[in-house]
């Protein structure tokens, strides 16, 4: 399935404010910060790229579930439920 970039905007939108978490990341520890700080915004990146991960395998299966055309194969199950593992 490909990916429909008017339909992954808001995915979008959560990679890019992850994208300036992390850079407050990197400049957090360029800076010398408390290592809390450097944390706690690490784990605020790992929990958008988790949920930008999951709405896009959410939005593939919402695709083979509505479209009739192109119902799921068994390797297209397979295939989404080890993209949906690799994000646990």
């Amino acid at each position: 399935m490909q990916l429909d970039p008017a339909e992954m905007h808001p995915v979008l939108n959560r990679l890019k404010r992850a994208r300036g978490q992390l850079d407050a990341v990197i400049k957090s520890i360029e800076s010398g910060q408390e290592c809390r700080v450097a944390v706690h915004n690490l784990a605020t990146v790992s929990r958008a790229l988790d949920r930008a991960g999951f709405a896009i395998i959410s939005k593939a299966l919402q695709y083979h579930l509505q479209d009739a055309e192109h119902p799921a194969t068994e390797d297209d199950l397979k295939e989404l439920e080890k993209l949906f593992l690799s994000l646990a």
